[in-house]
């Protein structure tokens, strides 16, 4: 019942993105006959000027440190003399469609958007077909039936590998002194990122059997606005101050919320002593791996994703066939999309295996998490 009830919730969220979308695109539509002297995409075939949008900083350093240079390296290796105007929304969808106004104006013809809200970039795509310009939606889904291509990872795994770890571990945080179920706390991000959902559904579908039989017992679950660490923080004080800090287990759904939900637990001196799950593998986050405050993240190696986005750019400059990299998989939009996709595979890590992922494909090095680590921990440091 419980797992009906939160598909229920999360379908309805769903539903209230589609409408929203649709009254976006609508909105959008009406006003596009202005953009049609604009220059004309092609499709993206010949095209040597490349829009990056990527959608803010504060919910994690990956956009900066990772993605950011990745893509513009990916890129320049596919297009040769390629010109790439890169810009950072700052968590505005206000401002990243304005950024994207501005490279169609100055004759970007490929459009690479890491959306900083999966329903209003639906505009971004409005305005860019109509001058025949392709958006790829880098990591996260844009809700329109006319996104041209999709480039992430398996979103829903993500959720389902963070719940894994979850039911694999949480007796070992069981409360002796305290008998009955494991509490468990809910940190989801941003109900505007279509991923955060999908999130959330991939870690349902693997604990809620265990909270439909009070194995384990929710006491708070909710989406966290803008992926704000600073609101994690907040949240889980809150969840802490109700259960007289009887929690033993906390779903957080990145590692930047982690580091908030971290913040609470040491202000209680319950850090370590909870499961905390995180994602992206940060510096900060393996380093509170390495320190017991965290138990897992899920790797998602950016390197992939971008060479993946490389690959696709490629592609549409050449005029190539797209299937090659797709094999046929698309991804659904609420709108009724069928969107050409290439998703890769996220892993799961925790202290056991830091060593052979993160730090053997030169994600993070040891400097970056060993300061304060004593020698010789996780084999790492």
């Amino acid at each position: 019942m419980k797992h009906d009830k939160h598909l229920n919730k999360v379908f309805g969220m769903l539903m209230s993105m589609l409408t929203l979308s649709a009254m976006i695109l609508t909105s959008c539509s009406s006003g596009t006959n202005s953009n049609t002297t604009g220059p004309q995409g092609a499709g993206g075939k010949g095209c040597t000027k490349v829009g990056i949008l990527l959608p803010e900083t504060a919910s994690s350093v990956r956009w900066e440190t990772k993605d950011h240079p990745l893509l513009v390296q990916a890129i320049t290796a596919a297009i040769p003399g390629v010109h790439i105007d890169y810009d950072n929304a700052q968590g505005s969808s206000v401002t990243q469609l304005s950024q994207a106004e501005t490279d169609l104006a100055n004759g970007d013809c490929i459009l690479l958007v890491g959306a900083h809200d999966s329903v209003a970039a639906a505009s971004i795509v409005a305005r860019a077909h109509v001058q025949n310009v392709p958006v790829i939606a880098y990591d996260r889904l844009i809700q329109s039936k006319d996104l041209n291509y999709y480039v992430s990872f398996e979103n829903t795994k993500v959720g389902q590998l963070q719940g894994q770890y979850i039911l694999d571990h949480y007796q070992q945080y069981q409360n002796p002194q305290k008998p009955g179920p494991v509490n468990i706390v809910l940190i989801s991000g941003s109900e505007t990122d279509a991923n955060a959902l999908l999130y959330s559904v991939g870690m349902h579908s693997v604990l809620d059997p265990l909270l439909a039989n009070n194995v384990l017992k929710s006491v708070f679950e909710n989406f966290t606005p803008n992926w704000d660490n600073g609101t994690a923080q907040t949240e889980m004080e809150g969840a802490l101050t109700d259960q007289q800090n009887n929690i033993q287990v906390a779903y957080v759904a990145n590692d930047g919320m982690a580091g908030g939900v971290i913040a609470a637990l040491s202000a209680a001196r319950l850090n370590g002593k909870v499961l905390v799950t995180g994602q992206d593998a940060t510096t900060a986050g393996i380093h509170n791996i390495l320190t017991g405050d965290q138990s897992m993240t899920v790797y998602k190696p950016i390197v992939k994703e971008a060479q993946s986005a490389g690959d696709l750019v490629k592609a549409l400059y050449n005029g190539t066939d797209i299937n090659v990299l797709t094999h046929g998989q698309e991804t659904v939009t609420f709108d009724g999309g069928n969107i050409p996709s290439i998703l890769d595979t996220p892993i799961s890590v925790d202290i056991n295996n830091i060593a052979s992922t993160v730090i053997a494909d030169h994600f993070i090095t040891k400097s970056d998490v060993c300061t304060g680590i004593p020698a010789g921990t996780a084999g790492v440091c």
